[in-house]
């Protein structure tokens, strides 16, 4: 009694009473899950939690299932752990234990020695490389070199040829495939642009072969343009004129108005641009004297024509009409024949090109036959009004200078001009009915030659002159009789920047009393000498119809200035700080003194409207 009532109190008391079990023998061993839920059974809560315990285990089966799926329990995660690769197939298991018994019996048989090797380098020996059907499919080469396929390249031992591998493990290919890798990964970084596969399914372009005179070379600069590689030669032929005058539309130039011009002040207008940048300084550049056609060209060794027209109504305003390249030719000089339809063209070579334009064909002649030595560049030419004669400055001798005159149709020698003046001779300008020419030294002493009568009829000193550059003439005097030319106005550049101006009618009137004196003093004064520019003159042109004078220097940015006859002033409002001219390398007036072209070092042409 006594002892049951202890237990009841301590019950009572919310005491828990823990009795043990008696051992049982051979009992199987139970999960900590199982042993967990056996030590809940037998904990009994103290008074006051049996409510509060009965509501939390009273959960209803959707719960429980909820919980499971979401946070799983022990008892699925054992089931998955002792399911995982049940799945697998038994053959698959019997092969692999038979492979790895097969490897262990394998190692057991070899020696120590043979299980190591010294790695000794790259492999020397050429491996076998499939081709693919793209590269079974390439068009044969044209020709094929007989050492590609004796030499051996190393893909490993490069670092920057490991890309070309197609495994890890490939090392030395032949010279034809690592060729071949190299262009495929090359194609790849730079794949083909769209104008070279439009051109290439168009189909090769039919091209006229150009046809020169046997000439014998005597040195390499004859040979500049390798005559014996006709593929070079084929690019030299253009289209002719007739077919670019039906798709250009070309119209010959009608006559302009007469107008006089203000002095002071210049009523110019800028117009559009010609064409695109250039890819060189642009040292030549004349207008067609009747077609709308501008040419320019320089040391890029491409002649370029361009269609002076406004748009509208062109839908493209000065349009490129063609362009000709001379290989290996720096052009220096670039003209049009004043009667037909004939481009010269020279540079610093022994020989100089003639383009026709009808036809298409480009002729090279290649020397000045029985003067050869005294004419080793061709590179300085001017062409005589009337088209008949073309003046090339020979080589520089000692003392002196010398011209070749050559027949302009023939293209034949025809005669010389010898000066005696110290340093050479600097430029020449040819009268306006072209019976003979104005040759200025580099001392500055003036020459004038007649051409009929093969003799000097005047020699005078040009004034205050250092260093002679250039002259050029100009306007119209009136006398068709004249011994000197029918030309009024002669300016000459000096390297300090200052232009003498001279008036040729002047010097007739006083020597019109006396027909044995000579048609010019031998040291006549300048009507107007202008020392606006400050560096060495290198361009001075004459408007056709003799009322502006351009004075321009290449040697400073801006350095350009239109004078005005014939009272010799310089207009005071063009150009101004904003007028975009840079380092003038050409200037052009168009054949009827209302347009104006200035080119420069960068390759970029300006135009300019002159109105009255």
């Amino acid at each position: 009694m006594a002892r049951t009532k202890s237990k009841k109190d301590n019950r009572q008391n919310g005491v828990k009473v823990k009795t043990a079990a008696p051992a049982k023998k051979s009992a199987p061993p139970q999960d900590d899950s199982a042993s967990e839920m056996s030590d809940l059974e037998q904990y009994d809560a103290p008074a006051g939690q049996d409510d509060m315990d009965m509501s939390e285990d009273d959960k209803d089966a959707a719960e429980e299932e909820l919980e499971r799926a979401v946070f799983g329990d022990s008892m699925g995660f054992r089931a998955g752990l002792a399911s995982f690769g049940a799945g697998l197939d038994d053959e698959d298991s019997a092969d692999e234990g038979a492979a790895a018994s097969g490897d262990e019996q394998a190692y057991d048989n070899l020696a120590d020695a043979d299980l190591f090797f010294t790695d000794v380098g790259a492999s020397t020996e050429l491996q076998p490389v499939p081709a693919t059907e793209e590269e079974e499919e390439e068009e044969g080469a044209a020709w094929q070199d007989s050492d590609d396929e004796r030499m051996v390249v190393s893909l490993a031992s490069v670092p920057r040829l490991r890309k070309l591998r197609k495994t890890e493990a490939e090392d030395v290919i032949s010279g034809k495939d690592y060729v071949r890798r190299l262009r495929k990964h090359y194609e790849m970084l730079n794949p083909v642009p769209d104008w070279a596969v439009e051109a290439a399914q168009k189909g090769p372009r039919k091209k006229r072969r150009l046809s020169y005179d046997d000439l014998d070379a005597e040195s390499e600069d004859d040979m500049d343009m390798d005559d014996d590689e006709e593929g070079d030669n084929d690019d030299i032929s253009a289209e002719p004129l007739s077919k670019l005058l039906q798709g250009g539309g070309l119209v010959r130039r009608t006559e302009t108005k007469k107008r006089k011009l203000r002095p002071e002040v210049l009523d110019i207008q800028r117009t559009k641009d010609i064409g695109s940048t250039q890819p060189s300084a642009i040292t030549s550049l004349q207008y067609h004297p009747e077609l709308p056609l501008l040419l320019s060209s320089g040391p890029s060794s491409t002649l370029y024509l361009h269609h002076i027209v406004a748009s509208p109504p062109a839908p493209e305003a000065n349009p490129l009409l063609t362009s000709l390249h001379i290989r290996k030719t720096p052009l220096t000089t670039t003209a049009f024949h004043p009667n037909d339809p004939r481009i010269f063209l020279s540079a610093r070579r022994r020989y100089f090109h003639v383009w026709n334009l009808e036809t298409g064909k480009v002729e090279k002649i290649a020397r000045v036959y029985g003067h050869q030595h005294e004419q080793r560049s061709m590179e300085r030419f001017k062409l005589s009004p009337d088209g008949r004669s073309m003046a090339l400055i020979g080589s520089a001798r000692k003392g002196g200078g010398v011209i070749n005159i050559l027949d302009a149709y023939t293209l034949q020698w025809a005669s010389q001009v010898r000066i005696e003046s110290n340093n050479g001779i600097a430029d020449f300008a040819w009268w306006r009915d072209s019976r003979g020419m104005s040759i200025a030294g580099k001392n500055g002493e003036v020459t004038e030659w007649n051409i009929d009568e093969q003799r000097a009829v005047a020699r005078w000193q040009d004034e205050g002159a250092v260093g002679t550059t250039t002259i050029t003439l100009g306007g119209d005097n009136g006398n068709a009789g004249s011994p000197i030319g029918k030309d009024r106005w002669v300016a000459v550049g000096s390297s300090s920047g200052v232009v003498n101006i001279y008036d040729r009618r002047a010097w007739l009137v006083a020597s019109s009393g006396n027909p044995s004196a000579s048609p010019i003093p031998n040291a006549p004064k300048p009507t107007r000498a202008l020392d606006n520019l400050t560096t060495p003159i290198s361009h001075l042109t004459f408007s056709p119809d003799g009322q502006m004078l351009v004075m321009a220097s290449r040697w400073k940015k801006d350095a350009l200035r239109i004078v005005h006859l014939p009272t010799c002033t310089v207009f005071k409002n063009w150009p101004t700080s904003n007028t975009p001219l840079g380092r003038i390398t050409g200037v052009a007036f168009a054949p009827g003194s209302d347009g104006l072209a200035v080119a420069n070092e960068q390759g970029k042409i300006r135009c300019w409207e002159v109105r009255a």
